[in-house]
């Protein structure tokens, strides 16, 4: 199977990956969770995740050894295979994988949270991962399952998230009930997730992907910032 646009290597990839590397070696711990009940599902992911590389201009696919873009070599390590796929790619990954009635958080590398922590999601369901977000009600929580379930291995599916943020930083976690500091004023700064979602054939986990992009609002076009001022002022 194919997933050549699963992965999208842009003008940031440098620096993203050197911060991604960085928070990777300092924060282990923090960015990284995984589940023993993961294991399929992470080496899975690892096994699509080099076959969608190896179709992409820069990218090195070796027997040990991928060399990235940018340059850097990533040792394929098949015992800690969401390190490694983390390493490889600009976007953050999480495995979902069903427990009963819902899908559940079983790993995840996430080095770019947008004011969520890893650690309070980790093995939780869907409805209780999105508890802090509005309208994420239980209608649309079984829509949500709905989708997970339908969905096949053939047909990935992505989706468009923003933000407006008062600073550029991508690794931005807070705790739930932390409110993100919020100024009008200086809000200077659009922040694009590109979210991805795919089944894997053999563990049926769904993989989300989060690549995210920043953006100064004086790089916008006129039109958007126009749009903009109007979202956020409600109009």
């Amino acid at each position: 199977m194919s997933r050549a646009d699963w992965v999208i290597v842009d003008t940031a990839f440098d620096r993203q990956m050197a911060y991604a590397d960085h928070l990777l070696a300092t924060k282990r711990d923090k960015v990284l969770m995984v589940d023993d009940s993961a294991h399929e599902g992470e080496r899975e992911l690892l096994e699509h995740l080099l076959a969608a590389v190896a179709l992409i201009d820069g990218y090195d696919v070796g027997v040990n050894e991928v060399i990235r873009p940018d340059g850097v070599g990533v040792f394929i390590d098949l015992e800690n295979p969401m390190f490694t796929a983390r390493s490889l790619v600009q976007q953050d990954l999480c495995v979902m994988q069903r427990r009963g009635n819902e899908h559940v958080l079983t790993a995840g590398a996430m080095c770019f949270p947008a004011s969520w922590t890893l650690s309070e999601k980790f093995m939780r369901p869907m409805t209780a991962i999105h508890d802090p977000v509005e309208d994420y009600g239980s209608d649309l929580a079984r829509r949500v399952e709905r989708m997970f379930a339908m969905m096949r291995p053939e047909q990935d599916m992505w989706r468009a998230n923003w933000l407006v943020y008062s600073d550029p930083h991508l690794h931005q976690p807070r705790r739930g009930g932390e409110g993100r500091p919020h100024d009008p004023l200086s809000e200077q700064w659009m922040r694009v997730e590109r979210q991805s979602f795919c089944k894997l054939p053999k563990s049926e986990a769904v993989v989300f992907g989060i690549h995210s992009i920043v953006v100064p609002f004086d790089r916008l076009t006129r039109d958007e910032r126009v749009s903009l001022r109007a979202v956020l002022a409600g109009g």
